[in-house]
């Protein structure tokens, strides 16, 4: 499959500042608590094909904000990311392939350790040359994942039945990569 239009062949690199790579999970069974991760890179390697195509990717667990200091300190310690001794979470592409209008992005998620297959079901949203004359791409992307694939299994068991975080985290991808320089 031939890569969409206006797209170049190159090495394109994650614009940190216009990108979000978001969760949400569900809490205490009746909420939904959402988050991101503020600091990351990211590569998208285009060859001539889809299949000739990479992605690679480092998200700082420190720089995890769910909007709530005591939630975010609970969250970076060992309970869940244990920020000092798993500093990353990464993702690398092992294959893209069409899925109707949007494409399937299949790799290897790596969070505290454990590496587990994820597709990442995604949507080009075109290119557009912005006013400093840098080309960019826009994708969004969503999965769902059990945390406790991840080694992420701290809970409590709630007075009424059932656990305080859920086991599903779905993450969302809001991603700008900016064109290799001709």
């Amino acid at each position: 499959m031939t890569l969409p239009a206006n797209v170049t062949t190159g090495v394109w690199t994650l614009d940190n500042s216009h990108s979000e790579i978001g969760f949400t999970v569900r809490h205490a069974g009746i909420s939904k608590v959402r988050g991101q991760f503020t600091e990351a890179e990211a590569t998208l390697e285009l060859g001539g094909s889809l299949a000739d195509s990479k992605v690679a990717a480092s998200i700082q667990t420190a720089s995890f904000d769910s909007g709530d200091a005591n939630r975010d300190g609970h969250v970076k310690g060992e309970d869940f990311f244990d920020v000092e001794k798993f500093p990353e979470i990464t993702f690398v592409s092992r294959h893209v392939k069409a899925n109707g209008d949007s494409f399937d992005l299949v790799g290897d998620l790596t969070i505290k350790g454990v590496s587990k297959e994820v597709t990442i079901e995604t949507e080009f949203n075109g290119v557009a040359v912005d006013p400093f004359g840098n080309t960019r791409a826009g994708v969004s992307g969503e999965t769902t994942i059990s945390r406790k694939d991840f080694g992420l299994t701290w809970n409590a068991v709630l007075e009424a039945g059932g656990v305080l975080v859920s086991d599903k985290v779905v993450i969302n991808l809001e991603l700008a990569f900016i064109a290799p320089a001709a």
